[in-house]
């Protein structure tokens, strides 16, 4: 099993400069690894990509983004249950990750003081049970895969006896984080393929951020989960320092065909508080990933571009001369489901807010969007409005 470590950095080999520059950035957020992803670190390069995943940073201190940038407590109906589109519901099944990924967006809930986030696995099932409309369920968290066994099966078990529920999905980092969850653990594969039925499969998102975090190690972990009928995808945001290098993300594509787990959504870096240091503008961005795709084959080129904004999912179509197209790839209201917009091109752009011209108009502008769409207002205590970069 993987030693982790939490809270402290006294097992990293870091300088006492280093840990000192970052001891405001640990007074907030948490930090929690494991020895086999930290063995991925070249210790000996300050911008090791790893490096720049996991291990706090003094850039996370700047003043700028939202707790919850996607307004997730808007669609949560009841503690660690969320209900945003119709046909689908999040679980968060876990508040413990393998190793805390300096860009979550879901950071708060591991913050001091936060609001319990687990579900109430009882009343989860009993809501989704009589929401006829939900065809499928999200399994999240934290990781749903750091539960026992036992407690994901009760999960998945229960959500296999509703009827209307078609599939299961888990987004889990073990298989990058700590693939050894799954390789020493034969049960926990077994489990998973039991209920990972001819017209009713289970799926494994996953999430391969950089092409050095494909290894051996990973790639018998996602081996052992297919050959039991487990359906794998990845997700991965594009990160500053990171991926955002062409040559980077498309050997990162490849390398995910290889295994045959195809390519799902590449997103634009959620505005969450601390994360400016990885933003990518989402013009620069679509241009790397149409610079990495013409190094891929069809299986690698199937990420849709996309950001998980409050009002849906929105996938960046298209960059002209003058203007940027939109679609809504996934919304809340399924009348303006897969509606296609426009904006103006706006180099310095992170996110959908700043293509409105100024923070005011981008917060009346949304709010009115919310109802004109019958969506919940947005939310009052975390706002959707987002501080731009300096």
């Amino acid at each position: 099993m993987s030693t982790y470590y939490t809270h402290s950095l006294d097992s990293l080999p870091l300088t006492d400069s280093e840990k000192q520059a970052v001891t405001k950035v640990m007074a907030q957020y948490q930090f929690r690894a494991n020895d086999y992803y930290l063995s991925l670190i070249d210790w000996e390069n300050p911008s090791d990509p790893i490096r720049r995943i996991i291990v706090p940073h003094p850039d996370e201190a700047r003043g700028w983004g939202a707790l919850d940038p996607s307004s997730e407590c808007d669609y949560t109906v009841m503690p660690g249950l969320q209900h945003k589109y119709s046909d689908t519901a999040i679980m968060l099944a876990s508040d413990v990750c393998g190793g805390l990924c300096r860009f979550c967006f879901r950071k708060r809930i591991f913050m001091d003081g936060s609001e319990p986030a687990k579900v109430d696995v009882p009343e989860a099932l009993r809501y989704i049970e009589g929401a006829t409309e939900i065809s499928n369920v999200l399994i999240s968290g934290g990781d749903p895969l750091l539960l026992s066994t036992a407690k994901l099966e009760e999960i998945i078990s229960g959500l296999s006896a509703i009827p209307h529920v078609q599939f299961i999905r888990i987004g889990s980092r073990m298989p990058v984080f700590d693939p050894y969850r799954i390789i020493n653990d034969p049960a926990l594969v077994k489990m998973l393929g039991s209920y990972s039925r001819p017209g009713s499969k289970i799926y494994i998102q996953t999430h391969f951020n950089h092409p050095n975090e494909i290894t051996e190690a990973a790639q018998k972990a996602v081996h052992m989960l297919q050959r039991a009928g487990i359906i794998l995808t990845n997700q991965t945001p594009l990160l500053r320092g990171v991926n955002d290098d062409p040559e980077v993300l498309a050997d990162l594509f490849n390398g995910l065909a290889r295994m045959g787990v195809p390519p799902y959504y590449l997103f634009v870096c959620r505005p969450t508080t601390g994360n400016q240091h990885f933003t990518v503008p989402v013009e620069e961005g679509y241009t790397i990933l149409q610079a990495a795709l013409r190094h891929c084959s069809g299986p690698a080129k199937r990420a849709r571009f996309c950001m998980s904004h409050a009002t849906g999912k929105i996938e960046v179509l298209g960059v002209t001369e003058d203007q940027v197209l939109f679609r809504r790839h996934r919304a809340p209201a399924d009348k303006v489901a897969g509606e296609i917009f426009a904006f103006p091109r706006n180099p310095r752009a992170t996110w959908l807010d700043d293509y409105l011209d100024t923070e005011a108009d981008s917060a009346e502008a949304l709010q009115a969007e919310s109802a004109a769409l019958d969506l919940p207002d947005l939310c009052k205590t975390c706002g959707a409005g987002v501080p731009r970069p300096n």
